[in-house]
Parts: C-alpha cells; structure tokens; sequence
C-alpha cells in the first residue's frame, strides 16, 4: 500500500457522520450511532488524505485495515493478464476493505482515489480495542458492515468491491 498523504486537512468526525447520513444508495455504510458513539468511534480511527491516482489498498495484501469514506471517489479494480478492469465506484459515506477485514484473507482487488479523497481508517488491532471497551460501538459497527458486504454481494458489479 502506499503511504496515506499527510496533509493540513482538518478532520472532524463531523464531516464523516455527514457523509455517511447524506448517503442514501444501495453502497451506503449505515450504522446506527448517537453523536457520542460517533465520537467514541473516531478516537479508535486514524483520519488521512489520498491524492488523486493514490493506491490506498494492493490485490494480494495480507494487511485487514477496514477504510471509511468521508469525501472523494474511490475506484475498485482487479488486475488480470489483460491488466485493470474497473468494477466499482465507492464514495462518501460507504467504506472499503471490509472483505478481509472479516475474513482475513488477501485483498482481492486494488482500491485508487479517483480524485482528492478523505478517508477514516481503523485497523484490527483497535477494532479489537473498541470490542473489549465499547462493545455496542463495535457491535453496531459489524452489523453495518455486515449489510453493506450482503448488499455488494447481491448486486454483480460491487460483489469483487468486497475487498
């Protein structure tokens, strides 16, 4: 993966919570969380920004970070012997890596920022923290990722943007 840009953005749950409350298609991450819940959520997530062309996720890669979308696009491919083949579209208010991040398995596509991007970030390590601490928190976390991977796995074009 390459490295998140670190830049002067300012982050704020806010922006997140927002994003995903304005996202009202079939690829939307939709827990159920108060304000405060939120707020709890986003002490365990690291927020960063990509470029535009910046790789946030490499098919093949052991790594199980699970990414939240707060602004910008992100497009999904494989790459086969013919080269890319672009198969979805991810925006604010959905979320990516959230196949291995159950499973465990290698990423299974790659994930590109189509432009300017905000992303949250929460690794397994820190989902386990949340787990012990909050268990609501990360109860309702899984069970919104749960629908959205049964969701892409319906719908044919978003079913391998379970990465």
């Amino acid at each position: 993966m390459n490295a998140p840009l670190r830049t002067p953005i300012k982050f704020d749950v806010q922006g997140l919570i927002q994003a995903v409350a304005h996202n009202h298609s079939n690829d939307s991450f939709s827990p159920s969380m108060t304000p405060m819940q939120w707020d709890l959520l986003a002490s365990y997530m690291q927020p960063f920004a990509l470029m535009q062309s910046q790789v946030l996720i490499e098919q093949g890669a052991a790594d199980r970070t699970l990414y939240l979308v707060e602004s910008g696009s992100l497009t999904v491919h494989y790459e086969d012997d013919k080269g890319r083949v672009r198969l979805a579209l991810v925006g604010p208010g959905s979320a990516v890596g959230e196949g291995a991040f159950f499973t465990r398995l290698p990423r299974n596509a790659t994930v590109q920022a189509a432009g300017p991007c905000k992303i949250w970030s929460l690794t397994p390590i820190r989902f386990t923290e949340l787990s012990n601490r909050h268990p609501t928190v990360a109860l309702e976390l899984a069970m919104a990722l749960g629908s959205l991977v049964s969701r892409r796995l319906v719908n044919k074009p978003k079913r391998v943007a379970v990465t």
